[in-house]
């Protein structure tokens, strides 16, 4: 039983550290593109941790299996990722220009700017 809360008390202290490292990243890193791997690691690995006390506490103090944190987990897992790919792809699409992007290889053009330069287009909302 003492093993079980020494791993529930070391998942949540290492979540906290996690947690507190990337919030710190986020205040001191200068670059949003820096900015946003602080976070993001950090979210997923301290949200982890948190979760695993909380599947390790159930299973074995309460006596039952909760499958509310392993669903928890799939989502983090799954929208942490998409989440920082969106807002990468902003920024480049925002801040840089495509003749400073390195060689984007066989394909010749990156995703973010392989958009048509539409003409400008009179706005009819406006009347």
């Amino acid at each position: 039983m003492f093993i079980i809360e020494f791993l529930v008390a070391f998942f949540l202290i290492v979540s906290g550290i996690f947690g507190f490292v990337g919030s710190y990243g986020m205040i001191k890193l200068k670059d949003p593109m820096s900015r946003l791997h602080a976070p993001t690691k950090a979210t997923t690995l301290g949200v982890g941790g948190v979760l695993l006390a909380s599947i390790f506490h159930s299973a074995v103090i309460e006596q039952h299996i909760s499958l509310h944190e392993l669903l928890i987990t799939l989502f983090l897992f799954l929208t942490a990722p998409i989440t920082a790919l969106f807002i990468a792809k902003w920024h480049i699409h925002r801040h840089e220009k495509p003749d400073n992007l390195p060689d984007a290889g066989e394909d010749e053009l990156w995703a973010t700017h392989a958009v048509e330069q539409v003409e400008d287009v009179p706005d009819h909302t406006k009347t």
